[in-house]
């Protein structure tokens, strides 16, 4: 036994010499071996970074906030270090109107990297929504000294100036603009309102000539004009130019109330009283339009919805007496006398010298038989004012209604009178050379409703009854069972993605790559794929919702729904890389050849012509657009996008009348914004519409 034992020990020593020899010999090899492992590692970490960070900017660039919030944290989970996520993310937060998240992760961005000059002005924008105008000031300082040929961090710095009422300064930047960017409107009606608030009308008129020559279409330029006009009450100069100024910026709510006081002032009072409900639609909790038109509604006799207007404004501002004595006078006149006395009453209580009130509560409680109480009220007045006449409040008159006060103005005489804002101020749009896409608001008076495409989501796409039919789909659905069914959408109004649905996906994508790694059978595996690609391109991870694609097509190179998915979802990334400045050069080749040979798989399949045709469309190529949407709806007469898709590319192609028709078949089958696009582009003169391509 103990020979064994000595053995075996001798035989571990000489394995243990053997292997130490082995390493001495070999240790820079495997050293080199293990440097190498460790660099593939973080290689392919840099490579998930890179590709979250890019799936990302995608769901960015398709508006998807909520979702491109989501890659950047994993992002920043793994690499906190880097600048751009932060910067992106806040960019995200922005378009969320998270001004305070936007402007904190923007600071991280800057102080990771204080040389994008991007940054600093996302932050400027940031600060400026919440009015931290001195903050943006510097923040634009900085972009400016890292690059001075931006002229929108001039002119937002500039605007800013003119809000911390530092004039001089304002105009010194406005003069510089105006010589190195000549042709920059804005900057001329911005020198305007500066002048205007330095009480110079004629220099403000003067720079706002100069604006409109430039860009008859700057709003700013009429908005400061139509105040200049309303100071010196020109009414229906003032009118005029608050109508230019709407058509331009239809959302903003002042120019409706400014123009209501102009057309009260011509007695327009239809006019004024649809500007009212017009202002308080866009902004329900408007003071001065609710306020306002609770006094134009007296005018009009219309005394029970003017108690409501002076409801809300009490409800608003429960010690605006003002307010309070309007509602009184209304509730007398309307019987509600109980009502009328405890308004009369709090009215008093603030302005116990009030004859006028201390009369109309006399009176309200001489009709409820309250004697006592009114005579206390009466001697009080004819104490006070023994010559004084009281008579009854009269129904006021038109030039009545044409008096004003400041809102912050306290004068019980003045009661009746229309409210304006203390100070009048321009609703400015600030240029940024940084954030991409658009907020969450923007209206496109022309677009083409996009391609049809596979999805786990129910997208309202505005069309009621009829809805496109694709036989693959079905029977992809009926023999797979897949784990959520696959839908059609023409995701033309999708929103973003909720928290919740954005868990969703990545659970499903989750689950389909463990069922993928496990699957033997090809075909299982191969539907897998395509349900994982669908998951990927509802996360708007394109790329790699593509290769899935790739992968499935593979396997069943018969599909025509995959070679039509993917010519969509290839479509989409060429979009979002355009976008950022890269040619798709031979992708868009890719998409139209998927197309083609989807076309030739199921060639009676209404849907492929019409995505093809907005490829055609995007490519400005309407001729052979019209030519897809025509054969689409010789497939399905009931194919109400294909219809209105065909109208918008008839009308860039010159073709009015037939544009007109198509919109007006679209209405009819459910489509109900092509009518009033067909009103809209009978009105527009031929100049608006784009060239069209010749027919290759």
């Amino acid at each position: 036994m103990k020979r064994e034992i000595r053995e075996n020990r001798q035989v571990s020593i000489s394995c243990s010499s053997f292997l130490l020899s082995t390493i001495r010999e070999n240790g820079r090899f495997l050293l080199l071996s293990c440097l190498f492992f460790l660099c593939s590692l973080a290689a392919k970490a840099q490579y998930n970074v890179n590709r979250l960070i890019t799936n990302g900017e995608v769901a960015l660039h398709y508006e998807d906030y909520v979702l491109s919030i989501q890659y950047f944290n994993k992002a920043l989970a793994q690499k906190p270090y880097l600048w751009l996520p932060w910067y992106d993310r806040a960019v995200a937060k922005f378009y969320l109107d998270d001004y305070v998240g936007a402007e904190d992760d923007a600071s991280k961005a800057i102080n990771l990297n204080p040389y994008i000059e991007q940054i600093f002005d996302l932050r400027a924008i940031s600060r400026i929504r919440q009015e931290k105008y001195a903050d943006a000031v510097t923040d634009y300082d900085r972009a400016i000294k890292l690059n001075p040929s931006v002229s929108s961090f001039w002119l937002n710095r500039a605007i800013c100036r003119v809000n911390l009422q530092d004039y001089d300064q304002a105009l010194l930047d406005a003069d510089t603009i105006i010589k190195r960017w000549s042709q920059i409107a804005t900057a001329y009606s911005l020198k305007a309102e500066i002048y205007l608030e330095k009480k110079d009308t004629t220099q403000a008129d003067n720079w706002l000539s100069q604006s409109l020559n430039i860009d008859p279409y700057n709003a700013d330029a009429w908005t400061t004009r139509s105040y200049i006009a309303l100071n010196r009450r020109q009414w229906k100069s003032a009118d005029s130019c608050l109508t230019r100024v709407i058509h331009l910026r239809p959302k903003v709510v002042n120019n409706y109330v400014n123009r209501a006081l102009a057309r009260l002032n011509v007695n327009n009072l239809r006019g004024a009283m649809a500007d009212y409900d017009m202002a308080i639609d866009l902004e329900p909790n408007n003071f001065l339009a609710h306020y306002n038109r609770g006094l134009l509604r007296v005018q009009l006799g219309d005394d029970n919805r003017a108690v409501e207007d002076f409801d809300f404004v009490v409800k608003m501002e429960p010690r605006n007496f003002m307010a309070i004595y309007n509602r009184a006078l209304l509730n007398e006149r309307i019987g509600h006398l109980r009502a009328a006395i405890r308004d009369y009453s709090e009215v008093i209580k603030q302005f116990p010298n009030f004859w006028t009130g201390l009369a109309s509560r006399a009176r309200c409680y001489r009709r409820l038989g309250m004697t006592s109480q009114a005579e206390m009220d009466e001697f009080r007045i004819f104490k006070a004012q023994m010559d004084k006449h009281i008579g009854i409040q009269q129904r006021w008159s038109k030039s009545k209604l044409r008096e004003v006060r400041k809102r912050s103005e306290i004068d019980m005489n003045k009661y009746n009178d229309i409210v304006v804002e203390d100070k009048p101020k321009i609703d400015h749009e600030y240029g940024s050379s940084s954030i991409r896409g658009t907020i969450q608001n923007r209206e496109v008076e022309m677009a083409f409703l996009p391609m049809y495409q596979l999805s786990y989501f129910n997208y309202g796409n505005a069309v009621e009854g009829y809805q496109v039919f694709d036989t693959e789909l079905e029977q992809f659905n009926t023999k797979y069972e897949p784990l959520r069914k696959l839908n059609l959408t023409c995701n033309a109004k999708r929103e973003a993605l909720s928290d919740t649905q954005s868990k969703q996906v990545f659970q499903l994508i989750d689950a389909f790559t463990a069922g993928i790694n496990e699957e033997k059978d090809k075909k299982i595996r191969a539907s897998l794929l395509l349900q994982r690609a669908v998951a990927y391109a509802e996360a708007q991870n394109y790329t790699d919702a593509i290769a899935d694609l790739d992968d499935y097509i593979a396997a069943d190179s018969t599909s025509a729904m995959g070679h039509w998915e993917r010519a969509v979802c290839q479509q989409l990334l060429n979009d979002y890389e355009a976008s950022q400045g890269t040619k798709p050069g031979m992708k868009n080749s890719q998409v139209e050849s998927d197309f083609a040979l989807a076309i030739q798989l199921a060639p009676k399949n209404a849907l492929i012509y019409f995505n093809r045709g907005n490829m055609f469309a995007a490519e400005k190529n309407y001729n052979r657009a019209i030519d897809d949407f025509t054969k689409a709806i010789s497939l399905d007469a009931r194919f109400a996008e294909a219809y209105y898709n065909r109208g918008i590319a008839r009308y860039y192609a010159g073709d009015i009348k037939q544009a007109q028709q198509d919109l007006s078949r679209a209405g009819e089958l459910g489509l109900y914004d092509a009518y009033a696009l067909s009103k809209r582009i009978g009105e527009e003169k031929p100049s608006a519409k784009a060239p069209a391509k010749k027919r290759k």
